[in-house]
């Protein structure tokens, strides 16, 4: 959107230095029709309508080329690339305001029993109403993506770690209820990094680690459940396949969540 009006202005601007041969030949016309002002003066002003209309179309098919760069295919939400930057720009505004941020990760326990038993197609329109069901429990400023194959995940601004425990029971009970044709349900890991300390260096690879920690959690405690895992810092994220995962885990208490 913002490259249509960008690209609009930026042409109109330039219109005021058009090519010199365009110049020449609208000076050269002016001078033997002997052209008034007013009329210079619309020929001006149309010359900038122009370039502009011509700029905010560019602009406007950067926009959407963009945003299908961003956008996965199937399920119309966030690919990976969209949503690591997201992701990215999040962590930025909470290192800036110091309000907390969550991420949870979504697996699909047993997509691919879907796929083996009634095919792929039935797989990809299960993924299509799980990415419905994940779309409607998410706040206008929360983001949704499809990570991977069969991995979502969401990044929950301003959202401390109770509410995100609440956010992804709602997922979970979402997804249980979308999938009334082929049984399906979900694990789903969480991080809430609540603020950024001075010194503290935290990227998306660190928190996303945190998150898929937590997740690994999850599936390990049978699946169709929630874990959550503290935020790791880059130095744990460096030796976390050393360590076998072993990281502070939250308890799975439904109990403590709190209204979302």
């Amino acid at each position: 959107m913002q490259r249509r009006f960008s690209y609009g202005l930026v042409n109109g601007m330039l219109s005021a230095g058009v090519p010199i041969g365009l110049l020449a030949v609208r000076w050269m016309r002016r001078r033997r029709r002997q052209t008034s002002r007013l009329r210079a003066t619309a020929e001006d002003i149309a010359t900038a309508a122009v370039f502009a209309t011509f700029g905010y179309l560019i602009g406007r098919k950067a926009d959407e080329l963009a945003e299908r760069a961003d956008t996965d295919a199937l399920t119309g939400l966030y690919n990976a690339r969209g949503f690591e930057a997201r992701l990215s720009s999040e962590i930025a505004r909470t290192a800036r305001y110091q309000t907390p941020l969550s991420l949870l990760l979504i697996d699909l326990d047993r997509l691919k029993l879907i796929n083996d038993v009634h095919g792929h197609y039935a797989g990809q329109t299960a993924l299509r109403r799980v990415a419905a069901a994940i779309r409607a429990e998410l706040r206008a400023s929360d983001v949704g993506a499809r990570w991977g194959g069969d991995e979502f995940a969401v990044v929950a601004p301003n959202t401390s770690t109770g509410a995100a425990w609440a956010m992804a029971e709602r997922i979970r009970s979402a997804i249980v209820k979308a999938a009334t044709k082929w049984p399906l349900t979900a694990s789903i890991g969480i991080t809430t990094l609540e603020r950024v300390e001075v010194g503290c260096e935290m990227d998306v690879e660190t928190l996303t680690r945190s998150a898929d920690a937590a997740l690994y959690e999850a599936k390990r405690r049978g699946r169709n459940r929630v874990a959550m895992a503290r935020p790791m810092t880059r130095q744990d994220a460096q030796h976390a396949d050393e360590r076998s995962r072993h990281l502070p885990f939250e308890s799975a208490d439904p109990e403590s969540a709190v209204s979302h």
